[in-house]
């Protein structure tokens, strides 16, 4: 028996704080939270940083050997279940899941090694191994079901998200804690990438408007922190407890590229776009908005522009996209979480985040971009999210109102 998979609870930490609803109208009103960071840099560097408070979560004995990544992975799923209206022993332990996507783990745990001066705290491995929030999270709740990370770059937690539906469909577990957690802004991991030639550049006090997806002068993105779970039921358990449902997911793709490590492929993309739409039973036209990748790379644009031009064909244009990347930043492993979060929140008020800062779409880049004034989607009744990553990995996420 294959079981629908609703979204019953949102939890997130995030640039602009830790309740969706507020994330949600920063988005609408495109209030960005990147900022400049690290002046001691040789060049000028930007981010978006979580205004995070561990000691709600943890006590200073807890905090031992927990890098932030963890915390804001604790934090995270815990809000999650108090949206879901549930804890995670109101199921058998053993059949609640934690399915968490992580890119590079504790950055926080290895600059200090780096850094120390030949002291370096016994508590650096486990701070920084990219199972530790996933690892944090089950000794919280009690999970006693699969704890599993999946480190697959930028798709990290799409990924996670899409493993741990298909756990529910099967009926494996009862609960599935799903999403991703991230907290690399420190000095040694800026630098790396910025020696990638990825990174927005800047003039001074323009920092807020540095990433323009889809524009015809962007230059790149800016990093971002941050964690963003989803719980998961089947459709028979959510009613069976009266919880309230965002959205079911519906499809999901996962593809690989096969082709360059860093360099997308937009066929491969499409393969993931089609597999979604296959599953969950959908025509492109009856998908109305897209929370795009949208990295605002100068390839990388026009590559997802042209997956979603060559699956959609004649109905592109019915197809609203947007990349709030923009605003809240690159959040590596935790962006497919926050992302699929916002696409589920978008759904489910039936309001477009805005493509921000794009006052001049690339020709290249032509797509139905969601502006500023004109956010509402009162009949959507379908929305996905792309999250495509370096090493050629692309995750779909597609959401229908329930």
């Amino acid at each position: 028996m294959k079981h629908e998979v609703c979204v019953t609870g949102l939890g997130v930490v995030a640039p602009h704080g830790d309740e969706p609803g507020a994330l949600f109208q920063a988005l609408l009103d495109g209030r960005s939270a990147i900022r400049p960071v690290f002046p001691e840099l040789p060049k000028p560097a930007a981010a978006a940083m979580a205004a995070f408070d561990e000691t709600r979560w943890f006590t200073k004995l807890q905090l031992a050997g927990v890098d932030r990544v963890s915390q804001l992975a604790v934090a995270a799923a815990d809000l999650a279940l108090r949206d879901a209206g549930l804890a995670a022993n109101d199921a058998d332990p053993e059949r609640v899941g934690v399915y968490a996507g992580c890119g590079m783990g504790g950055a926080a745990a290895l600059e200090a090694a780096y850094r120390g001066n030949g002291r370096v705290s016994p508590l650096t491995i486990p701070a920084f191994m990219p199972n530790a929030p996933a690892a944090h999270v089950a000794m919280r709740q009690g999970v006693q079901g699969p704890v599993l990370t999946y480190s697959v770059a930028c798709a990290s937690s799409s990924v996670a998200i899409a493993e741990a539906a298909k756990a529910i469909r099967r009926g494996e577990v009862d609960m599935a804690i799903a999403g991703g957690s991230e907290a690399l802004i420190v000095p040694g991991v800026v630098l790396a990438w910025q020696a990638m030639q990825t990174l927005a550049t800047f003039q001074p006090g323009e920092a807020a408007g540095a990433v323009r997806p889809f524009a015809t002068d962007r230059s790149g993105f800016a990093l971002g922190e941050g964690a963003a779970f989803l719980v998961l039921e089947s459709a028979e358990r959510a009613r069976g407890r009266g919880a309230r449902s965002y959205a079911t997911l519906a499809g999901w793709g996962l593809s690989s590229d096969a082709t360059h490590l860093t360099k997308p492929d937009a066929p491969g993309q499409a393969r993931a776009l089609r597999q979604a739409l296959r599953q969950a039973g959908l025509a492109p036209r009856d998908v109305g908005y897209c929370n795009a990748h949208g990295t605002a790379t100068r390839i990388g644009d026009v590559v997802e522009r042209n997956a979603l031009a060559d699956v959609w064909g004649a109905d592109l244009d019915s197809l609203r996209v947007s990349s709030t990347k923009a605003l809240h930043g690159h959040m590596l492993g935790a962006a497919g979480a926050i992302e699929a979060l916002v696409t589920v929140f978008a759904l489910h008020h039936r309001q477009l985040p805005p493509n921000a800062n794009c006052s001049e779409v690339d020709p290249a880049c032509s797509l139905n971009l969601v502006t500023q004034h004109d956010t509402s989607a009162p009949t959507i009744e379908a929305a996905m999210s792309n999250s495509f990553a370096f090493g050629g990995t692309n995750s779909v996420l597609l959401f229908r109102r329930s």
